[in-house]
């Protein structure tokens, strides 16, 4: 019977917890913690459903009909929003208020039933006042929205399961042996790190010279740089085009040349002043942050990846200060922009705001998204030194940025004004003019909050520094000191870096703002791109699959086809196209398109070898091989020869593979063939070798004529043994009888030059045994394989998140992995919290719920929150704390199964 009570049902357990605070005891606040349930996994399909649905989960041919199934993470939570139902008179969806909140909502009327009022609650800031809104002006569920995010789920199944097979088999596997996969958004994001490598490759860098020298008049100087030679002006970077030729007619001075100018001017010790040109400006503040620039911002000024920041801001609005960090929108309430005014002129004076407040215009047409700038949260923002103590350290850092973002974006407009003073002097025969410019500012206005960061640019070389110039009048002399020739290369467009892909991905229309820290992350996942610092760098493997996809999928990842299909699904969001008929169009083609099916139906030879290589020279190739690439070099002397294979180092970006260089890699001395030492166990030597497909461990029966360099422990040349004769009348079988060595792969982390013997043993004794699984009885071992590290339970397998985990993983964490579902599910949760990266492994520190209770991660090292520690005390220094003494204290001892030994009896003869 129903108690009057009105259930809620949010998707986040920290929001449950916030906003059945507000609503009081009329009300039953319950989380659904994100999706109940998601196309089903094959094994999942009744029989009688399979022919239909067995594919995709998706029937194509019955309007694309998509085949649900509840989680198995999601069954106790199902069942304990039924039994509050039973109990409520009304229904409250409060999911968030985006297509993938609004499908949510409608997932959960479809699996609830409710017979009771539904209605949608939607909020975009988690505070009293705007949750006691919410529900005073309910709405209905927007079909529109979930037709929206319906169709983008079954556009990406059909994507990803019909082209992902076709790299497994033409292309193989990505770092670590991650299964490669295609997807409508991260395969353009792919390509436009791998085009931005191209045209590092293609570059051809110009040399120039010019001439600095310090300007000095009264005690005070400046830096002047040389522009002009009688009047003609002097090269500078952005003279040149990408081939290293001039794009128009100016002086390109050589070394020779600078130098001798250089001493002229010394020489000359004065100029000049012949021109001085002041010029007022302006410089207006940013509008308040959007998800997208929150992201690169957050990637600038806080060194944050995409998905820490959307994870930081995301616990913030959990926690009620700031605002939905899901948002195009650069608007902002009017509530927010008194709050920000009143706030610039308490803080800087009534001159800090302009006389009417600022309006930004939002030029987006997008649909999914809240109506407001992600913005500190309330009717009064708090300060950051009022929340200090109240959040983690990433939380106050990000929540410093929002604030001095918003408060600057109503703020008045920075005054300044740019002088730029011209030296004039005669030096070895020619007039050379010098320049310098200096900027004062006259007014910071909102410069005194907050400065937005800035992306690496090309041109950043021949920029000079800010500086101020003294009182200066046409006509006065200045001496010159400190004369300087400078040499200058012209450098390729920088590599993207999160902050700038998102920044590039926005402005193509590819993906949307909820999407790029996901887009981010699968593509480092999969091994298609690395980081080196902040920079992007595209593996072989992405040159593989991204020529793959421009050859044999080329309108699936070409630019403006990909932005056309987020404008489609803008419009079946506004209800202005069908959802049927658009699929139907994808799928299977139109006057407009080819269609899926017809592209893979239709794909015809792909040759996997010529897919894989790379010509360097015209002798050496590069190999994209199941074990990394590598160089197939060709000796011109003997070409029928079978070719020497040389390993490429992981640590060498693509555009750093020339000539050159490949050739440096093939001269250089093999660094395998070294001894590590004796196995005790067995008295085998056991050498590190650099073979054909990559590092590996041998142990090998030790020879008395092998002599080994006590320096390098590398193995000489010795002769080889004479072979044992053959018993006669037999054929010799010493090749076949003779026991096959041990060898075991060395992990991407290793390398033969540091490996020691201690982990060559631990290598050569894979797969290791974690445990027995209590339940069942059954081994569990952990190992390395085609597709990376993974736990083996009968034939039932896990994968494991690094390959450091096949030594260290417990027992209890083993069961752990096994407890939850084989697909999908395990890697959507998402961790409680995340930090920056540990200072020892360099990789990013998260909080996650376990089996056995909260604990911290870096990927290499697992540490338990100890008992009586709550997870929102966990700050980063603590986490680093924790990780250190669990490092500390070793690896976990190394179970071992005793076996019990049998005594084979002998038949006694009759």
């Amino acid at each position: 019977m129903a108690t009057g009570k009105k259930l809620v049902i949010v998707e986040s357990p920290t929001k449950m917890k916030s906003i059945q605070g507000y609503l009081g005891d009329g009300y039953e606040v319950l989380s659904s913690v994100g999706h109940i349930r998601d196309l089903a996994s094959k094994k999942d399909i009744p029989a009688e459903k399979k022919q239909a649905y067995g594919k995709y989960s998706i029937d194509v041919d019955n309007d694309f009909d998509p085949y649900y199934v509840i989680s198995d993470r999601k069954t106790k939570t199902v069942a304990e929003l039924k039994r509050a139902l039973k109990d409520a008179d009304e229904v409250l969806l409060a999911t968030d208020e985006d297509r993938e909140g609004e499908a949510i909502a409608w997932h959960l009327l479809e699996v609830l039933k409710p017979k009771v009022p539904v209605k949608r609650m939607v909020f975009h800031e988690i505070t009293k006042d705007a949750i006691r809104a919410a529900v005073d002006k309910t709405r209905d569920l927007d079909l529109a929205l979930v037709d929206a995010q319906e169709t983008r789920r079954v556009l990406d199944r059909l994507y990803g399961w019909d082209v992902s097979p076709v790299l497994w088999r033409k292309v193989g596997s990505g770092r670590e042996g991650a299964a490669l996969s295609a997807g409508r958004v991260q395969s353009a994001a792919t390509r436009m790190v791998v085009d931005r490598e191209r045209e590092r490759m293609a570059f051809v860098p110009a040399d120039y010279w010019d001439v600095e020298a310090l300007a000095g008049k009264n005690g005070s100087s400046f830096t002047t740089r040389l522009a002009r030679l009688d009047g003609a002006s002097l090269a500078r970077g952005a003279d040149f085009d990408d081939k290293g030729q001039l794009k128009k007619a100016v002086v390109v001075l050589d070394e020779a040349a600078a130098r001798a100018l250089a001493a002229a001017v010394e020489a000359a010790a004065e100029a000049s002043v012949t021109a001085l040109d002041a010029k007022p400006g302006t410089r207006s503040p940013k509008p308040p942050f959007t998800t997208s620039t929150l992201q690169q911002e957050a990637g600038r000024k806080l060194s944050m990846s995409a998905k820490h920041a959307m994870s930081v801001a995301q616990r913030l609005y959990e926690k009620g200060y700031i605002t939905y960090m899901r948002t195009d929108s650069t608007a902002l309430s009017t509530q927010a922009v008194t709050a920000a005014r009143a706030q610039a002129i308490e803080l800087y004076g009534d001159k800090a705001v302009p006389l009417n407040p600022r309006t930004y215009r939002n030029n987006t047409k997008n649909a999914q998204e809240a109506h407001e700038a992600i913005r500190p949260s309330g009717e009064f923002f708090r300060r950051p030194s009022e929340v200090t103590g109240q959040l983690d350290r990433d939380e106050e850092r990000m929540y410093d940025l929002i604030w001095k973002r918003t408060i600057a974006s109503q703020m008045s407009d920075a005054k300044y004004e740019t002088t730029t003073v011209t030296l004039a002097l005669e030096a070895d025969g020619k007039k050379a003019e010098f320049t310098a410019s200096g900027t004062v500012y006259t007014f910071k206005g909102f410069l005194e909050a907050y400065e937005e960061g800035r992306d690496e640019k090309r041109a950043d070389a021949d920029r000079a520094d800010d500086q101020s110039l003294p009182a200066l009048a046409v006509g006065d002399v200045l001496s010159l000191t400190d004369v300087e020739p400078k040499g200058h290369s012209t450098s390729p467009k920088p590599r993207y870096t999160e902050a700038s892909l998102v920044k590039a991905l926005e402005e193509k229309g590819i993906g949307r703002p909820s999407t790029f820290a996901s887009i981010i992350d699968v593509i480092l996942d999969r091994g298609y791109v690395t980081k080196r610092g902040q920079a992007l760098v595209p593996s072989w493997v992405a040159f593989s699959v991204v020529r793959l996809l421009e050859e044999h999928f080329s309108e699936l990842v070409d630019y403006d086809f990909t932005a056309a299909l987020e404008d489609d699904l803008d419009a079946i969001a506004r209800g202005e196209q069908k959802r049927i008929e658009w699929l139907k169009e994808f799928y299977y083609g139109s006057d407009a398109h080819v269609g899926l099916r017809n592209i893979v139906d239709n794909l015809g030879d792909i040759d996997a070898r010529e897919l894989n290589a790379r010509p360097i020279s015209d002798t050496v190739t590069l190999r994209v091989g199941k074990y990394g690439p590598y160089l197939e070099v060709i000796d011109p002397a003997n070409p029928d020869a079978d070719p020497r294979r040389v390993n490429v180092p992981d640590d060498l970006a693509p555009d750093e593979l020339t000539p050159e260089k490949a050739q440096e890699l093939i001269d250089a001395p093999v660094a395998g063939n070294r001894v590590l030492g004796e196995n005790p166990a067995n008295g085998k030597l056991v050498v590190v070798k650099d073979g054909r497909f990559g590092p590996y461990i041998e142990e090998t029966e030790p020879e008395a004529a092998a002599v080994v360099d006590p320096e390098t422990g590398e193995v000489l040349e010795t002769a080889p043994a004479e072979p044992a004769p053959a018993a006669k009348g037999k054929k010799s079988t010493a090749k076949s009888a003779a026991p096959k060595n041990r060898t075991a792969s060395l992990f991407r982390s290793m390398s033969v030059d540091t490996i020691d013997l201690e982990t060559a043993l631990r290598l050569l004794d894979l797969p290791r045994v974690v445990g027995e699984d209590p339940a069942s009885g059954e081994q569990i071992t952990a190992q390395n394989g085609r597709f990376g590290p993974y736990l083996k339970k009968g034939t039932d397998s896990r994968s494991l998140e690094s390959e450091a985990q096949i030594f260290d993983i417990t027992l209890e964490q083993a069961l752990e992995l096994y407890a939850q579902p084989k697909y999908g599910a395990r890697r959507a949760s998402s961790a409680l919290k995340e930090f920056e990266a540990d200072p020892t492994s360099g990789k990013p520190i998260r909080l996650r719920d376990g089996r056995f209770g909260p604990y911290v991660t870096d990927g290499e090292t697992n540490a338990t929150i100890p008992r009586g520690e709550q997870v929102d005390d966990v700050t980063f220094e603590r986490a680093v704390q924790l990780l250190a003494d669990k490092r500390a204290k070793g690896p976990a001892p190394k179970r071992t199964t005793k076996r019990a030994t049998t005594t084979r009896k002998t038949t006694a003869k009759k």
